[in-house]
């Protein structure tokens, strides 16, 4: 009797250091496929769930080195391209339709998960000490939790593997085991042969011409004649007051909610800049459903359909702001004033 518990004791050993050494063998073939690529390229697309909703977009990632990435997104929805560019220069956040660009002192991607950054998927890994590896047929899928500051919903993440330790896909799950975002990756090169001038902010650069004698003016994209009202709103805190403002050049609506969290929401129909506007922001790009914006510890910028928005809080925190620009994306009602 003794013997086979003791033969029991020891295969259970066995499986369990092979398990392990199987662990680490996938995560360490996997470390050695990225950190071997001098620049890559990865063709994929990437959808976004929210409640009932799925935002999906078309993507090209660039790496190149340690500091040069460029992201671009297309909105399958409306055709909107946006531009995550980083290189000596900066961060930007581009977009191209509109001739604007946000700028950025950021540390972007290093300071928060991203789904379609190698780096940092490998970072996310590397920094669970209860990262593990299940196998399926010829696929591995790696587990691991993740950081995003902007949203705490977010837990943890699996990363699918081929038989040759190549990503495939990568799931995001919320804390309820909830699919929050899934990335598909379609075509992987990681011997792209990118160059230092494929990552040039003068790509992005085009002056577009002007269509009468005033080449100072803007062109408004639309009129705006309602607001749209946040689906999302903090505790004990309403809808104060609602101000149209009209001129030849554009329409804006300010409204202001109170109560235990107050802020301020500007809605202005987007406008198209003759040069690229560059506008310096102290903060860092953020990822909404339907459009990349910009976000500080006491506002935030974004685009979408052909509206611009403002927010600006001394009460929200970044979180809190990130859920009311989420929430307008799908806002469909508005919100009685108390």
């Amino acid at each position: 009797m003794r013997k086979y518990f003791l033969l029991l004791i020891l295969t259970v050993g066995f499986l369990t250091g092979c398990k392990a050494n199987n662990e680490i063998n996938v995560i360490d073939k996997f470390s050695n496929e990225i950190k071997r690529s001098k620049s890559y390229h990865l063709l994929g697309t990437m959808e976004i769930q929210n409640d009932e909703i799925i935002y999906e977009y078309d993507m090209n990632v660039y790496h190149l080195n340690d500091n040069y990435y460029k992201v671009e997104m297309t909105n399958k929805s409306n055709n909107q391209k946006q531009v995550i560019l980083r290189n000596d220069e900066g961060l930007y956040v581009i977009t191209p339709a509109l001739n604007k660009s946000y700028k950025f002192e950021s540390n972007w991607p290093d300071n928060s998960s991203q789904a379609y950054i190698l780096s940092s998927l490998l970072r996310d890994i590397n920094n669970d000490k209860n990262v593990k590896v299940d196998q399926k047929g010829k696929e591995y899928i790696i587990i691991s939790t993740v950081n995003y500051p902007n949203n705490s919903d977010l837990k943890y993440q699996k990363v699918y593997l081929d038989d040759n330790y190549m990503i495939k896909k990568v799931e995001v799950y919320s804390s309820n085991d909830i699919i929050k975002i899934v990335v598909n990756f379609t075509d992987v090169d990681l011997k792209a042969g990118l160059k230092e001038k494929d990552f040039e902010l003068s790509e992005f650069i085009e002056e577009k011409p002007c269509e009468d004698d005033n080449c100072n003016e803007k062109k408004s994209m639309n009129t705006i004649e309602t607001a749209i009202y946040p689906l999302y709103m903090p505790a004990n805190t309403y809808l104060n007051s609602s101000e149209m403002v009209n001129s030849e050049l554009d329409s804006r609506i300010i409204l202001t909610f109170s109560g235990d969290k107050n802020f301020v929401l500007v809605e202005e129909s987007s406008k198209i800049n003759n040069e690229l506007e560059i506008i310096p922001v102290y903060g860092e790009p953020i990822m909404l459903n339907d459009t990349i914006g910009a976000i500080s510890n006491n506002s935030m910028y974004w685009t979408s359909n052909d509206v611009d928005y403002y927010l600006v809080s001394n009460d929200l925190t970044e979180s809190e702001m990130a859920m009311v620009a989420t929430s307008l994306s799908n806002a469909k009602s508005t919100l009685a004033e108390k």
